[in-house]
């Protein structure tokens, strides 16, 4: 504990706020692309602590957010059937597919469980041999590597009664996808330390040139936060933009070679469709030939995937970092967490929970006050 409260120092924290404003000469936007540094944005209030100019917006970093309502509806068909036990997180069984979600396919008989890991499904796959058990796989560079480790394990057990539905999606690639956006206003970016702490960053290096952007690896307290956006504002105002990584207490530049070598032996870089951004080329994981007899996608359906659909939820410029909760009508009265509209409500790591959670009143309040720009508000939230 003594080690946390050095990075949520509030007279740190205060100090890193004046060093800000003493460089500000201009207005900035800065993207984070990890649901708990927006958590921790939020909670502490860093937002509120910027100079006027200075704005913080919340990109696609939330794995449940990000997942498309068409991977939910062929894990609902999955679920149907009468010999399958499907497995996910606990947030993965509420988020609305088209047609409904996991948890309204348990209330209709199927067998639908909330598991804490993979490890959790193969253990049930262990257990009951009779059933076939299929795991939802979602997240980023940060679980991929705990499911390669399942899939090996069944391997190594040789079962044959566990699948996964692999929807694991890599950050890279949607951050260019993002940044090639003629009306993307983002210019530096808070990479997520965790999934820096897998991959490295050697791969954000190309992008910072490409789009000369400067990319810092930023921890998740509220000093490492503060820390980022110093250098990456500093940055700016110097037109520079190289990567650096000031949370080098846990990141090193070629990460963790282990996990990526276990990843890489499971699964193959592939195309992927991201709710709210479309098909990415090379953003997402699917099986290596060697691995397909695990995927239940082939599995247990045709493989064909409906598209999603368009809903009053405004997810999808949310993860584009164009808007925050504050420009949904719905936010706070017809979408809430006991009757969410979208995924960044659901989801414990989404933008809307973390708005709803730490200043509900006041987002509420002020969404009269904020103008749209191009499709994106700028104001102080």
């Amino acid at each position: 504990m003594k080690h946390l409260d050095a990075w949520r120092d509030m007279e740190a924290a205060q100090s890193y706020a004046r060093a800000i404003a003493a460089i500000t000469t201009r207005a900035w936007t800065i993207m984070e692309i990890c649901g708990s540094q927006t958590h921790s944005i939020v909670r502490y209030g860093i937002d509120r602590m910027m100079p006027d100019g200075v704005t913080l917006l919340h990109g696609p970093g939330c794995p449940v957010c990000v997942t498309p309502a068409a991977i939910i509806d062929a894990a609902i068909a999955i679920a149907k059937r009468r010999e399958v036990t499907l497995c996910s997180f606990g947030d993965m069984l509420r988020v609305p597919g088209e047609h409904g979600s996991l948890l309204n396919a348990r209330a209709a008989g199927a067998d639908v469980r909330f598991v804490y890991s993979p490890l959790d499904a193969l253990r049930i796959a262990r257990n009951e041999p009779h059933r076939c058990v299929v795991f939802l796989a979602i997240g980023f560079e940060t679980t991929a590597p705990a499911t390669a480790m399942a899939v090996l394990q069944a391997e190594r057990e040789g079962l044959e009664n566990f699948f996964l539905l692999v929807a694991h999606v890599r950050v890279p690639p949607a951050l260019e996808a993002i940044l090639s956006d003629a009306a993307s206003g983002v210019q530096g970016i808070l990479a997520a330390g965790h999934v820096c702490t897998v991959m490295g960053y050697r791969e954000y290096e190309a992008i910072a040139q490409r789009f000369h952007v400067p990319v810092v690896v930023t921890g998740f307290e509220p000093i490492d936060l503060l820390q980022g956006i110093y250098l990456c504002i500093k940055q700016l105002e110097t037109r520079r933009a190289e990567v650096e990584n000031p949370y080098y207490r846990a990141v090193h530049p070629e990460g963790n070679r282990a996990a990526q070598a276990a990843m890489m032996k499971v699964f193959a870089v592939r195309a992927r469709a991201w709710r709210g951004l479309g098909e990415i080329a090379e953003s997402g994981l699917g099986f290596a030939p060697a691995y397909h007899r695990f995927d239940a996608l082939a599995r247990f359906t045709s493989g064909i995937m409906p598209a999603d659909c368009p809903t009053e939820c405004i997810a999808a410029e949310l993860l584009r970092a164009r808007k925050r909760p504050a420009d949904c009508p719905a936010f706070g009265t017809r979408c809430t967490p006991e009757h969410p509209l979208g995924p960044t409500m659901v989801s414990s790591e989404g933008v809307c929970a973390a708005y709803y959670r730490y200043r509900r009143t006041q987002t509420v309040r002020e969404r009269s006050t904020v103008s749209a720009p191009n499709g994106g508000e700028q104001g102080a939230v």
